[in-house]
């Protein structure tokens, strides 16, 4: 359809001046694939969507999905890739970074080639690939979490270098105190990629030194990474004081408490990045999976585990993770912001995660329990709750 209006009893939007904010009622209208005006009350003439209840908002953009529906991503086959892009909306997520774990740099490598010859083939008006975020090899032994220690590497100019060829690295977590670190966030900055510290036993000075080269970012605070501590500050510390920093989030209240969630909400306020960290897991029945090649276990309750106990990514959906953080007390436009507007902001791509002229036109319609109901994606409706019966 290359126009369509939509009406809602509410609107989270960013109209004109940039400031998100709850437009009741509110409406959009949008013209080939993208958003071109967005107002408050009632238009002029008979919308074409009515959306009566719940909130209208952004579609919802994930920085860090390992795998999803039975599928890893690093491995994942065209079958997979296209399992999981046309059901992604299903969660309200719109756009995201599939996410390969640590692995020997030339296997990380060849994932992507396959990756770069396997998206062309993609359907369109299924879920955005924005790039690819690698979660390793350049970490920490000591904060390795469910990373395989066998392949943890120093992140030298050779292997930075064999990992940027195809261009669709956009996302790279790595420890800034191994050696070659600092260097390496500057050239992967200098190549247009997001730096963020995670998996690291970093001082709260390595973490500030890691940010003067350039990393912006910190992956899932507080898990697998040095802490809080009044005269030993560590990673989630400079996450949450230093402003030039944005501190991923995995708000599932398994891997980081109630209290401490609405901690990073108050102390990072307007830099939080909600992720789901999902495994291919998530979305799926009790069982076992895959997760970078080895097997995980999803338990009837909890999140996804190593043999040896180890959280493994998680089985959470962003609009729960949204969910969650408006039943432990976050505002709601503050929780769809750090789930649509700062991911897209950080990665580059001001013309996501907000409901504005200009915009591509990726929205969700998320429910009064902020579960999705419907989501569009370049104006076109791609999931609709109501039609397929889903719970």
């Amino acid at each position: 359809m290359a126009s369509l209006l939509v009406t809602a009893s509410s609107v989270i939007a960013s109209p004109e001046d940039g400031f998100t904010r709850v437009l009741s009622p509110g409406y959009v209208r949008m013209e080939n694939g993208v958003i071109v005006d967005v107002g408050e009350g009632r238009p002029g003439g008979a919308p074409d969507v009515e959306l009566d209840g719940g909130t209208l908002a952004p579609g919802l953009v994930d920085l860090q999905v390992n795998g999803y529906y039975g599928v890893d991503m690093v491995d994942a086959d065209q079958g997979g890739w296209r399992t999981v892009v046309s059901r992604l909306p299903e969660t309200g997520v719109t756009s995201f970074l599939p996410t390969f774990i640590t692995a020997p740099v030339e296997a990380l490598a060849e994932a992507l080639r396959r990756t770069r010859d396997l998206l062309p083939a993609l359907p369109e008006n299924t879920t955005r690939v924005l790039g690819v975020h690698l979660e390793g090899p350049f970490l920490s032994e000591k904060r390795k979490g469910a990373h395989n220690a066998a392949y943890l590497t120093d992140p030298t100019p050779e292997a930075i270098g064999a990992l940027l060829e195809t261009g669709l690295v956009k996302l790279v977590t790595l420890a800034p105190e191994r050696n070659g670190a600092l260097e390496a966030v500057r050239t992967l900055v200098a190549n247009g990629v997001l730096v963020s510290v995670g998996h690291s036993d970093a001082t709260a000075g390595q973490v500030a030194a890691a940010a003067d080269a350039g990393a912006r970012k910190v992956t899932h605070i507080f898990n697998a990474q040095s802490g809080v501590h009044h005269r030993d500050p560590g990673v989630a510390v400079q996450a949450l004081a230093d402003t030039r920093l944005s501190p991923g989030l995995i708000l599932d209240l398994h891997h980081v408490s109630a209290p401490a969630c609405r901690l990073v909400f108050q102390a990072a306020a307007g830099r939080v990045v909600l992720v789901t960290d999902a495994a291919a897991s998530a979305g799926m029945p009790p069982g076992t999976y895959d997760l970078g090649g080895e097997p995980i276990e999803m338990p009837a309750e909890g999140p996804p585990l190593r043999a040896d106990g180890t959280i493994a990514g998680s089985a959470l959906r962003l609009d729960e993770a949204i969910a969650n953080a408006v039943r432990i007390g976050v505002d709601p436009v503050t929780a769809v912001d750090a789930a649509t507007r700062v991911p897209a902001d950080l990665i580059g791509r001001p013309d996501l995660g907000r409901v504005a002229p200009g915009a591509a036109a990726d929205l969700v319609w998320l429910d009064e329990g902020h579960r999705a109901r419907a989501t569009w994606i370049a104006g076109h409706e791609v999931y609709s709750r109501d039609r397929r019966g889903d719970a």
